[in-house]
């Protein structure tokens, strides 16, 4: 069964990941299009808003755009949907197998006051309960307020991410919030952008007057889409990096990752127009070495502020706690429920193992603190500074 497991996690990660670059290219793609279309044309027919010339893989291709639509509807006519919808459906099943059919490991924290089934509930009613908030407040008089709209919304997913941070593991919370980004993404795919897309076509083939409030409602929502990918993008692999959300600050540090994805993306959408701000990606990138500064990670404590006065450590005292707390994971063949092999390939069986990984083990149990997931070994503050004393001290000798 724990080989079915990592089977479905690949293969769904996989592709979560291919449909996820279908649509985030085909977003990008068409973003940098209508950027770039030449609208001063003298020769463009009635009707045609602007027109491309580009060359790609040993052709030329001459695309148009027009103001509402063409005179005549043509055949065939390419919808650009599945890439969206199959990326919900991917993520969702993702989700579920690593995090809900697992929920007592990686979604609650130690501790935790929730049990498994409560946790799944209300993750899922952040995932799909996200998109009923967003979608009333783009509908309200905010919506004709797009700046003010954006700010908002920053607003309450900075809130989301706290809330979340109290109840599931730090992991846990930053995926959710990228899931119920990501829905809202595709909700606007699936409510608003295509509907006013099947309304065009459907005035077209009846000849009934075409309701402007459709692109405009689609534009906003478009708009969404394209600076809430970055974002969305970082989320989805943030569970490799603990130093991001393992500590109380992490929703601060999403915050602070968010603004400067948001910013490097608006400089891509504007540094075609006339009078681009030129400040734009170097304010991107000064706030992010500023958060990088702020996030670095305090000295481990010593042993005898954990409660140790010996500040000597032998390397068996580190390898029995491997043994005992990492070991049922990080294993050739692991003795935890969940795992058919070790995680990342990092396995600790032997004392060379664990030398090897020393660095890791730092990194992952004593400065994030993240490692054991959810401690379900109980690791604790003694043993987190026993391992980081060993590691700090110079160059430890087999068998010392």
């Amino acid at each position: 069964m724990d080989y079915l497991h990592d089977w479905a996690n690949l293969l769904l990660r996989w592709g979560h990941l291919i449909v996820g670059v279908a649509w985030i290219g085909a977003s990008f793609y068409f973003n940098w299009l209508e950027n770039h279309l030449e609208r001063q044309n003298a020769s463009l027919g009635d009707g045609v808003a602007g027109e491309l010339w580009a060359i790609h893989g040993g052709g030329f291709y001459h695309l148009q755009k027009y103001e509402l639509a063409p005179p005549s509807l043509p055949e065939p006519l390419h919808w650009f949907k599945w890439e969206a919808y199959t990326t919900f459906l991917t993520g969702f099943a993702l989700l579920w197998v690593v995090y809900y059919l697992n929920a007592g490991t990686m979604l609650l924290p130690p501790g935790s006051t929730l049990v498994p089934w409560q946790g799944v509930l209300l993750g899922l009613g952040v995932v799909f309960g996200a998109w009923f908030v967003y979608d009333a407040l783009c509908r309200s008089p905010l919506g004709r307020r797009p700046a003010w709209l954006a700010m908002v919304g920053f607003v309450l997913l900075i809130a989301l991410t706290w809330g979340l941070m109290q109840v599931f593991s730090g992991r846990a919370a930053y995926l959710h919030v990228g899931a119920a980004i990501g829905t809202c993404m595709v909700a606007n795919v699936f409510r608003v952008i295509i509907p006013g897309q099947k309304a065009l076509v459907s005035a077209m083939q009846t000849g009934a007057e075409r309701d402007p409030a459709h692109g405009r409602h689609a534009l906003l929502r478009s708009r969404h889409n394209n600076y809430l990918t970055l974002p969305v993008l970082f989320l989805m692999i943030s569970n490799h990096y603990p130093m991001t959300y393992a500590s109380e600050w992490g929703w601060l540090v999403l915050a602070g990752l968010m603004v400067f994805s948001v910013l490097v993306r608006h400089y891509f959408n504007v540094r075609h127009l006339a009078g681009r701000k030129v400040w734009v990606l170097p304010a991107a990138g000064l706030a992010l070495v500023t958060l990088m500064a702020a996030m670095v990670p305090e000295p481990a404590p010593s042993r005898q502020a954990a409660g140790n006065g010996a500040p000597e450590v032998a390397f068996g005292e580190v390898a029995a706690i491997v043994e005992e707390r990492c070991a049922g994971c990080h294993a050739a063949e692991p003795s935890f429920g969940g795992f058919a092999a070790a995680p990342a390939g990092v396995a600790l069986d032997t004392g060379e193992q664990i030398r090897r990984h020393l660095k890791d083990i730092q990194r992952v149990a004593v400065t994030s603190r993240y490692m054991p997931l959810g401690n379900v070994t109980g690791m604790t503050d003694v043993e987190r500074a026993t391992l980081g004393a060993f590691i700090a001290a110079p160059s430890p000798a087999p068998g010392s």
